[in-house]
C-alpha cells in the first residue's frame, strides 16, 4: 500500500468514525460491510454454531450502535472496539448456552423425581423456569414473593415479619409479579415496564 493509499484509507476511516459517532446509519451499514465478516468469524470459531454466530453478529452491531457514545477514537480503532464488544457477546452467548443446559438438566431431574404418572412433564419444566426467573428478581421482590407463595403468608404478615411498611410489601409483590409475567410471556415483542 502506498503512502497516498494509506492516507486515503485513514481519511475514509476518520469520516466513517465521525459519521458513526454523529448517528449516521449509513456509516453503521458501512461498518457492517467492512467488519461484519470479522465479527461473524470470531463468533463462529468461538461458538461453533452458524446461527448463534449470526445472532452474536447482529447483537454486536446493535450494541455498537446503541453504545456509540462510549467509543473513544483516541483509545483504539473501531475494529478493535468491535472486537471487544464481540468478545463480551460471545461470553454472554456461552453463558446462556450453559444456563439452557442446566435448565434442561434440572427439568430432567425433576421429572425423574416424580413418580406420579398423571403429572405433566411440562409442569417440571415450568417449575424450573419459574425458579430461575424468580432468582433473577431483585432481592426484596424475590423475598416478598417467596414468603407469599411458598410460605403462604399474607401481605400483612410479610410486613410484620420483614419490618417493611405494608405499602412497600404490596409494591414489591406487584412489581415482582409484573416482572415475572413479562419475562415468562412467550411473545418477546411485548415491552414491559417493571
Amino acid at each position: 500500500m502506498t503512502t497516498a493509499q494509506r492516507t486515503d484509507a485513514d481519511t475514509d476511516d476518520s469520516a466513517l468514525v465521525d459519521g458513526f459517532l454523529s448517528g449516521d446509519e449509513a456509516c453503521l451499514a458501512a461498518m457492517y460491510q467492512r467488519w461484519g465478516s470479522l465479527v461473524y468469524t470470531l463468533a463462529r470459531r468461538s461458538l461453533g454454531d452458524a446461527r448463534e454466530a449470526e445472532d452474536v453478529t447482529q447483537l454486536v452491531f446493535l450494541a455498537a450502535w446503541r453504545g456509540r457514545a462510549g467509543y473513544a477514537p483516541d483509545r483504539g480503532t473501531l475494529p478493535g472496539w468491535l472486537t471487544g464488544i464481540t468478545r463480551r457477546k460471545i461470553a454472554d452467548a456461552l453463558a446462556a448456552r450453559t444456563r439452557r443446559t442446566e435448565l434442561v438438566a434440572a427439568a430432567g431431574a425433576q421429572l425423574l423425581l416424580r413418580t406420579d404418572e398423571t403429572v405433566r412433564p411440562e409442569a417440571a419444566i415450568d417449575r424450573v423456569l419459574l425458579a430461575d426467573e424468580m432468582s433473577q428478581l431483585p432481592a426484596p421482590q424475590r423475598r416478598v414473593l417467596n414468603l407469599a407463595f411458598y410460605d403462604d403468608l399474607t401481605q400483612t404478615q410479610i410486613a410484620e415479619l420483614t419490618g417493611l411498611p405494608l405499602g412497600t410489601v404490596k409494591s414489591h409483590a406487584r412489581r415482582g409479579l409484573r416482572r415475572l409475567a413479562c419475562r415468562l410471556r412467550e411473545d418477546d415483542r411485548v415491552v414491559c415496564a417493571a
